[in-house]
């Protein structure tokens, strides 16, 4: 059964483990994100295995409504196709933190931000540990 929901328990937001996720995890990038991920072991609620966060920066978005919208539209994508890397996750017994961060300097439209978020899934459901 496929669930299209983003609940409270997926998302990043423990400042200890953003800022450890920061300091020891891996990178990568797809345009207009860099991604930062780290394999965790034990996440609060293990319901969930990927716990994962969005970013824009106020310089290059000085209007809080414009930084609002590109994580709300990231949210989006991610809630509509994350359910693949969950089963598999699940099926390996692993759990990831992920950080997305926008650094396009213009507001890109949904079907780009969609079609970018697949790839960064299926890169992220090919790392390992």
């Amino acid at each position: 059964m496929k669930t299209y929901s983003f609940k409270k328990e997926e998302r990043l937001k423990s400042r200890k483990l953003i800022e450890t996720l920061f300091r020891e995890g891996k990178a990568f990038s797809v345009f207009p994100y860099r991604i930062v991920y780290m394999p965790v072991n034990s996440l609060p609620v293990n319901k969930y295995p990927v716990q994962v966060g969005f970013s824009a920066t106020a310089r290059r978005f000085p209007h809080a409504a414009d930084r609002n919208r590109i994580k709300r539209l990231g949210r989006e994508a991610w809630r509509l196709q994350k359910q693949e890397l969950y089963d598999q996750l699940r099926a390996q017994s692993r759990q990831l933190a992920v950080f997305l961060i926008y650094t396009d300097k213009k507001i890109a439209d949904f079907s780009t931000l969609h079609d970018k978020i697949s790839v960064i899934l299926k890169k992220l459901s090919t790392v390992s540990d």
